[in-house]
């Protein structure tokens, strides 16, 4: 027992210092990253060591306005450096994600509109699960991106419904495509709504249980950091994640990972009051949950994270929805229909006379996702092969 207690003590010793260690190299980092801003460049020493585990990273740690920390790990080596810039943070990385240059802009993300009217087609992919290969695959075949990975779906609107964490092995290079992704379209006049899942909230709130063994072994493990903290809000991501809704309406169509059960129309909770509570959330302590009853229901299994009614009847939890349940719910928040993910079906299908809809598919029986169209206020299922079928 003593040897037992005395071999647990030195791991976390070495946790405890490899998180000091990293604590000052955020403060006072070097920078080796081929970096460039407004003409400034930031080259000098890298400040690194050797690990056995694989590719991890990029993961941006913001310092100021103008100053950053960039960690990332290549062939078993972690590299931390510090850049400055001006406007725009503009980096590259030696391969570590299949996007290879990013460009961080020096604002702070501000939260978008939560309701869109006159939008041309929205393409719509959920459940991701860090499949890079499935997501690419489907946005070329929806002429969403080209093979570069490009936008070149113009003024349309793409909806990530949320689940790209967790799983899967590439969710940092989903997270970069859609984050650079975002920028693109906007310079076309489209948009892409990345919207919240019950994954992307449990990895924010330190719930690491489906993290991919990549991550649990990369970066985490060689700095002692825990996987939330590289979403954290003083980085890029955790920044950018922490801006998004976890419900918006489209056109009338009201997209949400799991689903808005009849309970919150009752209460009266606006869609508003829906994503306001659930970011807050994101960061509130156990302890102040605790003792917040609705709160806990909204970021809970009765909640638009988690729930299932549309689906099936969770015992001690809720009912089935039942067709009047669903009707109650669109008339509140004037929609036509809704559109979730979360919950698998065999194929993007239709429920309660499609007034649901869902478009969570098994990739690995189908061999890869299939995404959603509307377009002309009508919906169609889009196959991994580029196959249209109207949604009945």
């Amino acid at each position: 027992m003593q040897q037992v207690l005395t071999s647990r003590s030195k791991q976390t010793a070495i946790r405890v210092v490899r998180r000091h260690l990293l604590a000052l190299t955020l403060v006072a980092g070097t920078t080796a990253f081929a970096c460039a801003e407004e003409g400034r460049h930031a080259v000098g020493p890298d400040s690194s060591y050797l690990d056995k585990s694989g590719d991890d990273g990029p993961y941006v740690f913001l310092q100021s306005d103008s100053a950053a920390v960039i960690l990332y790990m290549r062939d078993g080596v972690v590299n931390r450096q510090t850049v400055s810039y001006l406007d725009t943070l503009r980096f590259s990385d030696p391969g570590v994600t299949a996007v290879t240059n990013y460009a961080v802009p020096r604002t702070t993300p501000e939260v978008s509109a939560q309701v869109f009217d006159s939008v041309p087609r929205i393409l719509t992919v959920s459940d991701v699960h860090g499949d890079f290969k499935s997501l690419v695959a489907i946005l070329q075949e929806s002429g969403v991106i080209d093979r570069d990975h490009h936008w070149i779906w113009g003024t349309g609107h793409l909806v990530v419904l949320g689940d790209v964490f967790d799983r899967g092995d590439k969710v940092n290079d989903c997270l970069w495509l859609i984050y650079r992704l975002e920028q693109e379209s906007q310079h076309h006049g489209g948009m892409v709504h990345f919207v919240l899942g019950n994954h992307e909230v449990m990895v924010l709130r330190g719930d690491d249980r489906y993290v991919h063994e990549t991550y649990q072994s990369g970066i985490v493990t060689a700095t002692g950091l825990e996987y939330s903290e590289l979403y954290g809000p003083n980085t890029v991501m955790g920044r950018w994640l922490r801006s998004k809704h976890a419900a918006l309406k489209i056109n009338a169509v009201l997209f949400v990972h799991g689903g808005i059960a009849r309970s919150w129309a009752d209460r009266g909770w606006s869609l508003t009051q829906i994503n306001d509570g659930i970011r807050t959330g994101i960061d509130e302590a156990a302890s102040a949950l605790a003792v917040d009853t609705l709160r806990q229901l909204l970021l809970g299994k009765h909640g638009p994270l988690w729930y299932r009614g549309y689906f099936q009847e969770m015992e001690n939890a809720y009912p089935q929805a039942s067709r009047d349940d669903v009707e109650f719910v669109l008339r509140y928040y004037e929609a036509t229909t809704v559109v979730v993910g979360h919950t698998e079906v065999e194929q993007v299908s239709g429920l309660h006379e499609s007034r649901i809809i869902a478009i969570d598919v098994p990739v690995e029986e189908l061999g890869g996702l299939q995404a959603l169209l509307w377009e002309n206020g009508r919906f169609n299922r889009i196959r991994k092969e580029g196959d249209s079928e109207p949604i009945e």
